[in-house]
């Protein structure tokens, strides 16, 4: 089973020339993690993820701090957001290099690719580079899943 059999087509993304405020309504509007950062003809350029946005208003102690069972909350830290010249800056500013995989991937391969980047989604391209899909580790996972055969009667 190859990655294309198993990935979303229908996926959200943002071009390079959009704002760290129009990527954050776009995260915050769409319930999504990443975000795939295009040129306008749809070649993948970056990614985006929730956790580099979030990373811009993250204290600087939590690097520093192993363990956070101790601190119930962040107190006033908790409401801290970018200033207006911060979302006003391109996404290309805070996007990551672009990792993907071709549609042709095969499903043990991409999943292979999210762990050893640390990634919950992937995006596909296709032979020339452009975006045209994107696949979870869940989309992943059971497809890999589905192909094992267990004997067991299904127990729902």
């Amino acid at each position: 089973m190859k990655i294309a059999d198993c990935m979303k087509r229908d996926v959200v993304s943002i071009t390079a020339s959009a704002s760290i405020g129009q990527a954050a309504a776009r995260f915050a509007s769409r319930h999504i993690g990443m975000l795939p950062v295009v040129h306008a003809v749809g070649h993948l350029v970056g990614v985006l993820q929730l956790r580099d946005l979030l990373a811009l208003v993250m204290p600087d102690f939590v690097q520093l701090v192993d363990d956070f069972d101790f601190v119930h909350d962040f107190g006033a830290v908790e409401s801290q957001q970018p200033s207006p010249e911060m979302l006003a800056r391109p996404v290309t500013e805070v996007m990551q290099p672009p990792i993907s995989v071709e549609a042709t991937c095969g499903l043990l391969r991409a999943f292979a690719m999210l762990r050893e980047h640390d990634l919950h989604d992937l995006p596909v391209v296709d032979a020339a580079g452009r975006l045209v899909g994107i696949a979870s580790r869940v989309d992943i996972g059971t497809a890999l899943l589905a192909n094992w055969r267990s004997g067991e009667v299904d127990a729902t």
